[in-house]
């Protein structure tokens, strides 16, 4: 079976602090938003996706933003110098 790995890309993210919603949503063009009952969730290719304090919104290589929790984003990113 063949393996493959990612290719060295370098990504623009945010991390959510909970204070930072309104920078979060004027960088992602207002993909960034908020529904009726305070949950965050950022529009993606397939939906609306809720993200939580802590997690990172993510702008991926089309353009296209998506969320991606801490501990996940921590194992597989890296800050580029």
């Amino acid at each position: 079976m063949p393996y493959y790995h990612k290719k060295p890309i370098t990504i623009e993210a945010r991390q959510y602090t909970g204070d930072n919603f309104t920078e979060l949503q004027e960088w992602s063009r207002n993909a960034v938003a908020m529904d009726d009952y305070l949950n965050t969730f950022v529009v993606t290719l397939e939906g609306p996706m809720f993200f939580d304090k802590g997690d990172y919104i993510i702008k991926g290589v089309r353009g296209e933003f998506y969320p991606c929790k801490k501990n996940i984003f921590d194992e597989t990113y890296e800050k580029a110098n």
